[in-house]
């Protein structure tokens, strides 16, 4: 498991970092230009309320953050879903810590692990996930609890 995480680790941090593409703003919404992805501006469980996000972030295990994907995509017409490793990753701002992501696009970011939907070879009971506390990539057992930002292509 190590090694597959020290290469995971090493190709995502060959990534350009996150901040450098400019960021759009669209009420509860942020669009990266560079990659045509939508993210939901809060943690799931947090609302935007017009200036920041507000409120806790929930957390849940790997199973719960597909569902929960699945019940926002549904409920708000959308193709929300839990971004893949990658796309989490290009969130990582590794000029910052505590968190580790931009916090003028991404308002009160807990400092935790957020669920990504790629699944670790090898070991059907872990999955990825980007730990935003210094923005690790981490390989986080199913049954973790995690917080989950949702993402959808630009439409």
């Amino acid at each position: 498991m190590k090694s597959t995480h020290l290469l995971l680790t090493a190709l995502l941090l060959t990534q350009p970092l996150a901040g450098a593409a400019p960021f759009s703003f669209n009420g509860d919404e942020v669009a990266d230009a560079a990659s045509g992805l939508v993210w939901r501006r809060c943690a799931e469980g947090m609302s935007w309320n017009g200036s920041t996000c507000t409120g806790s972030a929930l957390n849940f295990n790997y199973e719960d953050a597909l569902r929960r994907a699945k019940t926002e995509a549904a409920t708000s017409g959308k193709a929300w879903r839990l971004p893949n490793v990658k796309e989490l990753a290009s969130l990582v701002d590794r000029r910052r810590r505590e968190p580790a992501i931009d916090s003028t696009a991404f308002p009160e970011t807990p400092s935790e692990s957020f669920w990504s939907s790629s699944p670790y070879a090898g070991n059907a009971g872990y999955a990825w996930g980007i730990d935003f506390l210094n923005g690790h990539v981490d390989g986080n057992g199913r049954d973790n609890n995690d917080a989950v930002r949702l993402v959808r292509a630009s439409q």
